[in-house]
């Protein structure tokens, strides 16, 4: 790249260089150039390339853009590209930015589709209760900012590895805890009020004997005294010396936008953080794909492989520990910031050398993720269950990469099973309304959809939706079930899931309109208790409700 076809070639060497690159399963887009020359034909030339491109539009088509330099030998080429609706240029450079927005556009197209639940699917669950008690606690104490030791106990109840860190507060029990841990050690100020705690003058390292631990006691406090002298102390903590040859010093952070809510960052950590200014950002919930695209946009991704003399770093670890901050954030509501600074990544894994927590009163929702910008899965929705034949089925929330299901469950609907749905006559789905379908935001509607296995394929039986009215209080739902297992009860526990939903987001009322001859329907709804009555403005509509 680039394949140099020579300054005189003809229309043929154009066809077989530009189809050869077309061919190649390694070539995402084609960029063909010609700079006129005496014998060159920029005409056939162009011709060829049109052919191709004609030729090459399919669903596997790729990009195929022109670049015919010059003014008057080339302007017939051009309008000929103009009539093959072609995108050509005067220049490479305007060519080279429209791949970067092709791609631009294809990355944010996969971003869009990425909905992550509220925990990773990691080996080992978090213990979210005893992360609450460990905030409450500090809530009650009129605390906003967590001690370390809370702090790292937050990190380790969401399996996040952290230092062993034990607080001393003489210099004897330092020297006890040292003895204990191990030389060396390294000793740090242990006050909610410092965050800076080098700058405080509050860190201490490589400890390597009693007399030394003893002497850091003293020299800490009195720094800190000195440098900090309305900070409240609560004695040092000590910790066994990381030493790890390879390791690299990174930084994870979470901080509450008042518009976004909480935001993951993640970048170059150490002391120099802040001037190193070495960050990038993701709104939670993340899942691999999403962590995968916060750690490339930083410069110290690129020190994570072979560099110089050092291994390369163990990714999945790093991974799994942003994992873990996205669980963090999506199940502790009250989590106002956190640094975790510096994180040490080796060929190892990673281990969080300090943390630091600040938590914040929020009122209390029926909603367990209001505090969230972008609604995380609703995993908690999904579970398995069996239709009164037998049949093993999942019923959970709609995800973006349905729309295929979707549609063909749709096109597989009898005529009249799509007029009780649409209320007229659908046949097919435009791509428009599939992704409407689709791609929901589970914060304001809700789709459960049936779905089970057959040969190794899922298919879908049916579909519950609601929508929150503009009153946040309502909800309007739609029902749908598939011909072939309609009258085995599948209708009736897709509602009662759907209403268990909706009263779950603090909702009060459930409605929905019915036409008058969709007498299945109408029994349904008596069995489940919803009023019904001839709507107002068509007396072919009848308008169902009821109180959740």
């Amino acid at each position: 790249n680039p394949v140099d076809i020579i300054g005189d070639a003809q229309a043929d060497r154009y066809y077989h260089a530009v189809k050869a690159c077309l061919d190649d399963e390694n070539v995402d887009g084609v960029l063909a150039i010609l700079t006129p020359q005496a014998m060159t034909k920029p005409l056939e030339s162009a011709q060829v390339i049109i052919d191709l491109a004609k030729s090459n539009k399919s669903s596997r088509s790729k990009p195929l853009l022109a670049c015919w330099m010059g003014e008057t030998q080339v302007a017939t080429s051009r309008d000929a590209f103009t009539k093959a609706h072609l995108p050509h240029f005067r220049t490479p450079e305007p060519a080279v930015e429209v791949f970067s927005h092709l791609y631009a556009y294809h990355r944010s197209q996969k971003l869009l589709m990425q909905m992550p639940g509220p925990l990773s699917q990691l080996h080992v669950q978090p213990d979210v209760e005893s992360a609450r008690m460990i905030i409450e606690g500090a809530m009650q104490e009129h605390r906003k900012i967590l001690t370390e030791m809370e702090s790292k106990a937050l990190l380790s109840a969401f399996n996040i590895p952290v230092a062993r860190t034990m607080v001393a507060h003489s210099p004897n029990e330092a020297l006890l805890i040292a003895q204990q841990l191990g030389f060396p050690v390294a000793m740090k100020i242990n006050s909610p009020d410092i965050t800076h705690k080098t700058d405080a003058g509050g860190v201490v390292l490589n400890l390597n004997n009693a007399h030394e631990v003893r002497a850091a006691y003293q020299h800490i406090i009195d720094n800190v005294q000195h440098n900090r002298p309305n900070a409240k102390m609560d004695g040092i903590s000590i910790e066994p010396m990381i030493v790890k040859p390879n390791g690299r010093e990174l930084m994870i952070g979470v901080t509450t936008d008042p518009v976004f809510g909480p935001v993951i960052t993640f970048g170059a950590g150490g002391t120099a953080v802040e001037i190193m200014g070495d960050r990038a950002v993701a709104l939670p919930p993340l899942n691999h794909f999403l962590v995968k695209d916060l750690i490339d946009g930083t410069h110290i991704s690129h020190m994570l492989g072979h560099f110089r003399n050092m291994l390369p770093a163990n990714i999945e670890a790093l991974e799994d520990v942003l994992l873990r901050v996205s669980e963090m954030v999506c199940e502790l509501p009250l989590l106002k910031e956190m640094d975790i600074n510096p994180l040490i990544l080796d060929e190892n894994g990673a281990l969080a050398a300090d943390a630091r927590v600040v938590v914040e009163y929020r009122q209390p929702s029926a909603d367990r993720y209001a505090h969230m910008a972008i609604y995380p899965y609703p995993t908690h929705l999904v579970y398995e269950w069996q239709l009164a034949d037998g049949t093993d089925i999942t019923i959970r929330p709609i995800r973006p990469e349905d729309a295929v299901l979707v549609k063909k469950f749709v096109h597989d609907l009898s005529d009249e099973s799509k007029y009780f749905r649409f209320m007229n006559s659908v046949q097919e789905l435009t791509e428009d309304m599939l992704a409407r379908l689709t791609q929901i935001d589970y914060s304001r509607e809700m789709a459960l959809v049936a779905v089970c296995e057959t040969e190794g394929v899922e298919v879908e039986l049916g579909v519950a939706r609601y929508a929150i009215n503009p009153d946040g209080d309502t909800c309007e739902f739609a029902l749908v079930i598939a011909d072939n297992v309609a009258g085995k009860g599948l209708g009736q526990k897709l509602m009662v899931s759907l209403m268990e939903a909706a009263r779950s987001k603090g909702l009060s009322v459930i409605e929905g309109e019915v036409l008058n001859n969709n007498h299945r329907m109408l029994k349904l709804m008596s069995r489940l208790g919803f009023t019904s009555k001839t709507s107002e403005d068509d007396p072919a509509v009848m308008k169902v409700s009821k109180v959740l």
